[in-house]
């Protein structure tokens, strides 16, 4: 048997602010960008440059209890790790394009690690692992 995961689905306000900050901030690419007419929505994916792996689908709020949880989808706590080939290069860039940082870059056992938040704050670890991590190269 073999699965994955392919779809993170991450509540946003709006697609078009949602599109233009992982697509210009965070340099991700649009994967798609589809009219539902059916369902009055649109299905939106975004992945991190190079990556074959899972992707976010940013799915607007569409009712106010889902409205309460955009920002914050895990209580507060670091939700989504993006990792990195090259973090400072990537670190760096963030910086420059104007990405918050609330926790700054530190060594640590399994790699270098950095915490920001995204366009509504939910938070995230800007991460390179250790070669002999068992998740490196992934």
């Amino acid at each position: 048997m073999k699965q994955s995961i392919i779809h993170i689905a991450l509540v946003v306000h709006d697609y078009d602010e949602a599109i233009e900050f992982y697509t210009k901030k965070l340099n991700f690419t649009l994967i798609e960008d589809t009219w539902q007419a059916e369902q009055d929505k649109r299905w939106v994916v975004v992945a991190p440059p190079g990556s074959h792996g899972t992707t976010l689908l940013l799915a607007r709020a569409s009712k106010p209890e889902q409205e309460v949880f955009v920002g914050n989808q895990s209580g507060g706590r670091v939700f989504l790790f993006l990792n990195s080939d090259d973090f400072w290069r990537d670190y760096n860039q963030m910086v420059e394009r104007g990405i918050r940082f609330i926790r700054q870059p530190k060594e640590q056992d399994y790699g270098i690690v950095a915490v920001f938040e995204d366009l509504y704050g939910n938070r995230w670890d800007l991460l390179q692992l250790n070669e002999d991590h068992p998740l490196a190269g992934l």
